[in-house]
């Protein structure tokens, strides 16, 4: 009888097939979940079994990792499990991974608006294509690649609106060789993120100045026919919260600060959702819809009132 595959074996070729369906930045980020991961701990087992998978999980949120980053590697487990289930490599079974109440989720990071007030008006007051990326993010909630790939000819000035539709970002090749990486346009993270997002009277009219004597056809942050990745941009970006002794907070913060005073300002959920390119209403109720004691005493009050005296 023939050995049964490693995990490390049933993986390969999980990869080859995978491959030819996403786009590259996506299998790069399962290829490094593998590397780093998955291949150190289930490399050499024939066996999956939910008790193994389960002290994985544990064992990573031990070592620091977020329940969020936990839950994406198990995403990768089980699509690999599921694809050695089907070629007759594993046998069947459904995992329950529980996750202990003591590794709550980690609170998001969001500029307090005396905090954003601030950044805003030094962006404002001093102009650098760079701080302008950085302005257009508070404005819109653009993600860091989305930003980086930005041309100015994605900008309608008569229509008020910014075009998202391609995104930036340095893609490691672990199965190369040597191994490398490279700057890779593509297409945005899902289908929902491929969107239309006004701009408002502010931004538009710093726009508007600018744009007269721009090339449409050079990105935004560097004004040149050449764009800046996401690791330096993220490295101007740590440099400038520093000088202004603004507190630490990573880059994609500035767009949870602006879902956050969208939220604030009674915007709809749905509207949110979209302007930001959330796959669903889902991710944008669980990520920034958090009422406190009081709109919770409001809500209860509402109810009563309904309900009149009786």
């Amino acid at each position: 009888m023939q050995n049964p595959l490693t995990f490390r074996q049933i993986a390969t070729l999980w990869r080859e097939d995978k491959q030819k369906y996403v786009k590259r930045s996506t299998m790069s980020a399962y290829s490094l979940i593998l590397q780093n991961h998955l291949l150190p701990y289930f490399g050499d087992v024939t066996v999956l079994s939910e008790e193994s998978v389960q002290k994985f999980a544990i064992e990573k949120l031990d070592s620091g990792l977020s329940q969020k980053s936990v839950k994406d590697i198990l995403i990768v487990l089980k699509m690999i499990f599921r694809f050695g289930v089907k070629s007759g490599n594993f046998t069947h079974q459904d995992w329950e991974v529980k996750f202990p109440t003591y590794h709550s989720s980690r609170e998001l990071s969001v500029l307090t608006v005396g905090n954003q007030r601030k950044l805003m008006k030094h962006l404002t007051d001093n102009f650098t294509f760079r701080n302008l990326g950085i302005l257009i993010c508070l404005h819109t909630g653009m993600r860091i690649g989305e930003i980086c790939a930005l041309k100015w000819s994605d900008i309608n000035l008569s229509a008020a609106t910014i075009s998202v539709n391609k995104t930036l970002e340095r893609i490691y090749d672990s199965y190369a060789t040597p191994a490398k990486t490279e700057i890779v346009i593509s297409t945005p993270k899902t289908a929902n993120s491929h969107r239309e997002i006004p701009v408002g009277k502010e931004l538009l009219k710093i726009l508007r100045s600018i744009m007269a004597v721009v090339n449409s056809d050079f990105y935004v942050i560097t004004n040149e026919a050449t764009p800046t990745e996401p690791r330096t941009y993220r490295n101007y970006y740590k440099q400038l919260m520093e000088s202004l002794h603004l507190p630490a907070m990573k880059f994609h913060g500035l767009r949870h600060s602006f879902a956050t005073r969208c939220i604030e300002s009674m915007c709809d959920y749905k509207t949110v959702s979209v302007i930001l390119g959330h796959s669903s209403i889902a991710t944008t109720l669980n990520l920034y819809v958090h009422p406190n004691m009081e709109q919770k005493k409001k809500c209860i009050d509402k109810m009563n009132k309904s309900l009149g005296k009786f």
